[in-house]
């Protein structure tokens, strides 16, 4: 009976403690073996449910900080990037390499990519670079195929890689980076970036050399074409959804409407670009391309 008084005094106290009850509270008072039979099932119950309430309250937990932790990795991320301090950013995303998100993933390889890009990066590192941001991009791609910054980053590093592989590569993979841009524009028509790649898509096809398009022919029964026309339509879309969102989308405007004899859109746009605010080195660069070409006018 000892025995019997200490169970139900544990079950009573620890019943108490999860629903909060008052000693003494007059649920918890046990009568006659079966009532203490009955009232012990109960408890065991009571405490079961509690301490699955318990678990489930500690993953909560577990998880908000899990998101606040990843949205401030995020917000650093950004606040990098925009502030134009890529090498700082590459470290700094370095330490989440092993992640599985998603918005981690594409910014690493975004920050790879513009690592490769700087002048001052070795020639050998630069490869590096391009192919291991191609990698982060395909992790990306693999855990969720309807991120739109993931297919834009993925249709640029597919691009980048090109670059290493030779013409043939880069023609027969045209069709695949423009269905990845295509894609990345349905998934978020706000996004100007990926109609100003768009536009540099049709600006490459346009301008392909006799060479270059006979190597397309053999490549594909029908071999990707476009022209300066359609080029300059996805430039001014982008200039739409965000005015003034990018350097070399000013340029590219303005080398568009000189393919397209238009001396005066051509001087409009050009001029813009030469005026634009240098932070990176790649704004530093469509500066100097600018004023020259508008010395040639």
């Amino acid at each position: 009976m000892a025995a019997v008084a200490r169970l139900q005094w544990m079950w009573r106290w620890r019943l108490r403690a999860a629903l909060c009850l008052p000693r003494g509270s007059p649920g918890l008072i046990l009568g006659n073996p079966v009532s203490l039979r009955r009232g012990l099932s109960v408890s065991v119950l009571s405490y079961l449910a509690y301490e699955f309430y318990r678990k489930f309250c500690s993953d909560a937990v577990v998880y908000a900080n899990d998101n606040v932790i990843r949205d401030q990795v995020l917000d650093k991320a950004d606040y990098l990037y925009e502030a134009g301090e890529t090498e700082k950013l590459y470290h700094f995303l370095q330490e989440y390499k092993q992640s599985d998100n998603v918005e981690i993933l594409w910014r690493l390889a975004r920050a790879l990519r513009d690592l490769a890009m700087l002048s001052t990066t070795r020639a050998e590192d630069k490869k590096r670079l391009i192919y291991e941001a191609l990698d982060y991009a395909q992790k990306a791609l693999s855990i969720d195929a309807e991120h739109f910054a993931v297919h834009k980053w993925y249709a640029i590093c597919i691009s980048d890689v090109g670059d290493y592989e030779g013409t043939n590569t880069k023609i027969a993979d045209s069709y695949v980076i423009k269905g990845h841009l295509q894609k990345a524009i349905e998934l978020n028509p706000y996004d100007a970036t990926s109609y100003h790649l768009m536009g540099l898509w049709c600006w490459s096809f346009a301008s392909l050399s006799w060479f270059q398009r006979k190597m397309g022919a053999i490549l594909f029964s029908t071999p990707p074409t476009s022209t300066y026309e359609e080029a300059l339509q996805y430039f001014l879309k982008a200039e739409q959804v965000a005015p003034n969102f990018y350097s070399q989308n000013l340029l590219s405007l303005g080398k568009t409407y000189l393919q397209l004899k238009d001396r005066i859109n051509a001087r409009f746009w050009l001029t813009k670009a030469k005026e634009y605010p240098a932070r990176t080195e790649d704004d530093k660069e469509v500066q100097k391309e600018a004023t020259k070409l508008l010395r040639g006018l």
